[in-house]
């Protein structure tokens, strides 16, 4: 599955109002990290992710050693926030 312009546009509308729950600071992103987003993604679909200054790597490379295990889709990349989308069986989100 690929997300439309539409699909993400409606996914950023959905993430304005969210808070982010996790943090990645100056020890980057660990298995026990992964597994958190991974139960996170499970029951909220939609979740934002603050990246620290400390962060060992850059922005861009860090979202994406997230989301390749987690099969996870970049909605949005802003300012030091990462937006994640993954579809769940219960589909909470119904994406026009």
């Amino acid at each position: 599955m690929i997300l439309s312009k539409k699909q993400i546009a409606f996914l950023r509308g959905k993430a304005n109002t969210l808070k982010p729950i996790f943090q990645v600071g100056k020890d980057g992103v660990s298995e026990n990290f992964i597994e958190g987003i991974d139960l996170a993604l499970t029951s909220h679909e939609l979740i934002k992710i603050a990246v620290l200054k400390t962060a060992p790597e850059e922005l861009r490379t860090l979202s994406l050693d997230i989301i390749a295990p987690l099969k996870a889709y970049i909605v949005q990349i802003i300012g030091r926030t990462i937006v994640l989308y993954r579809p769940s069986k219960k589909r909470i989100i119904e994406l026009p």
